[in-house]
């Protein structure tokens, strides 16, 4: 048992309502990786195909004003499972991340594992007499003392230090087709797609709940991250859909997006089939911002969002977000909250009514949702987000942090000691940088970011002395 789970539950417990386990809710995570803000229709995609998506979001509550707390993987899931920000975590970059010896500034020694001694949300949903299931990428530790079977789940399938597709042509392994190479999951047999595979484990996992026990599932995708590769028959239909007029034009890009549909709609399928689709609370998101591509290369488009994955601009943080509650108040209703994933934690241990401890509470860096998710007000009170990214990656940022304060943003760059300051309503694309038009607006929001960063006693980066200059 992890150290922080380590309370008197019993006070926490007398705040559960009188449900037996078979009223208690079920709780599906979906989480995709490395998906664009516009890759599924319902958020404007003009070229990929996601109906079961799209009719999810029919059910639930689509947010369009979602965020990552961070632009590359691993930080974002360490926030989803914690409800702390990475910087608080000093988690900040993707394991192992990018060695950039020669540049300007220094990065620190950040943290390449999620701590068990963390309480994650597969902790508290076990307390609650929940059995766990983590099926997927996990991308949270190098070695397996760190992998979800030390996190709070009964049940590993797929989950381990890789952060994509095991592809590896010496060994044989062939990435999103079998053999994966992957210790903790079986290879299938010719032709299996990894995509598929997931779903159908995560299908016979709810076919195999009873309901004496309530379950909580992460079915974590490797889709849509690269290496670049989905099945012919669905690569074939998008090659003869491709129109250049449109935004996004990547044929096995979308193909492998198509997949994602499928698991999707497979899940809710088995859920429905099952019975318990209406008592089941089901989340899907993104890790971060969708990888555009370089050159001839194009993966995806986030277009009107600013560039994307590994970036500091929107592309590379705002996300879908789809959340179905039970006994929804209002389907189909489209949310402008700003919402990110330290709220995640919180909603879920508010609105399924979890014990958490009031020293775990504490940690929280999100707010709950609950009040939106249940139809009691539109808009959450809280308008402010950040982002800490003291680090450089090939597909832009050099170390920066940034808030998000209703409908500014300013982004603090420190190898120049820039600031850039966006007004998200008049300018979603980021395209006009009025710094020098709104200096006391700089000077606020610096003030706030600042408070922020000491308050999670975020690492900096330092001058590097070995830096040569250009």
């Amino acid at each position: 048992m992890k150290v922080l789970t380590k309370i008197s539950y019993s006070a926490a417990l007398i705040a559960l309502p009188a449900l037996s386990q078979a009223e208690k809710p079920n709780f599906v995570f979906m989480l995709v990786d490395d998906l664009g803000w516009k890759d599924f229709q319902c958020y404007g995609s003009d070229y990929h195909l996601t109906p079961a998506i799209d009719s999810l979001a029919s059910d639930g509550v689509l947010f369009t004003d979602a965020y990552a707390t961070c632009t590359v993987s691993s930080p974002s899931r360490a926030s989803l499972m914690t409800g702390k920000y990475p910087a608080k975590l000093h988690l900040t970059d993707w394991i192992e991340g990018w060695k950039m010896p020669d540049a300007k500034l220094l990065v620190p020694d950040w943290t390449m594992y999620l701590p068990t001694e963390e309480t994650s949300l597969a902790d508290v949903f076990k307390r609650a007499g929940y059995k766990t299931a983590h099926i997927g990428k996990w991308h949270l530790g190098e070695t397996s003392e760190y992998w979800p079977e030390h996190q709070g789940f009964d049940i590993n399938i797929g989950g381990w230090a890789k952060g994509s597709p095991y592809k590896n042509k010496q060994l044989g392994y062939n990435g999103y087709f079998t053999p994966y190479g992957n210790p903790r999951m079986k290879d299938g047999p010719e032709g299996e797609y990894l995509t598929e595979r997931l779903a159908t484990e995560a299908c016979n996992y709810i076919q195999s709940s009873t309901s004496a026990q309530p379950f909580y599932l992460n079915l974590w995708f490797y889709n849509v991250h690269t290496p670049l590769m989905a099945k012919k028959d669905k690569t074939d239909k998008y090659n003869a859909l491709v129109d250049q007029s449109k935004l996004q034009q990547n044929p096995v890009y979308a193909a492998m997006v198509e997949h994602v549909d499928d698991a999707v709609r497979k899940v809710v399928q088995t859920l429905k089939d099952k019975g318990i689709y209406d008592n089941t609370i089901i989340i899907l998101t993104s890790d971060n911002g969708g990888l555009i591509g370089r050159g001839a290369k194009k993966i995806t488009n986030n277009t009107p969002l600013r560039s994307g994955k590994g970036d500091m601009y929107e592309g590379g943080v705002r996300i879908p977000f789809i959340f179905k509650n039970i006994n929804q108040a209002e389907k189909g209703s489209v949310n402008h909250s700003i919402v990110t994933f330290v709220d995640v934690m919180p909603t879920i241990s508010d609105m399924m009514n979890l014990p958490v401890a009031k020293s775990e509470k504490i940690g929280f860096d999100g707010v709950s949702l609950k009040p939106v998710l249940s139809g009691k007000t539109k808009q959450l009170k809280r308008k402010d987000v950040y982002w800490h990214y003291p680090h450089y990656h090939i597909e832009g940022a050099s170390p920066y942090s940034a808030i998000r304060d209703g409908n500014w943003k300013l982004i603090h760059i420190y190898e120049t000691n820039k600031y850039e300051l966006y007004n998200l309503k008049d300018d979603i694309g980021e395209t006009n940088d009025i710094a020098s038009q709104y200096p006391k607006k700089v000077k606020e929001l610096d003030k706030k970011l600042n408070k922020w960063i000491k308050k999670m006693d975020a690492q900096m980066p330092i001058p590097n002395p070995n830096y040569k200059g250009l």
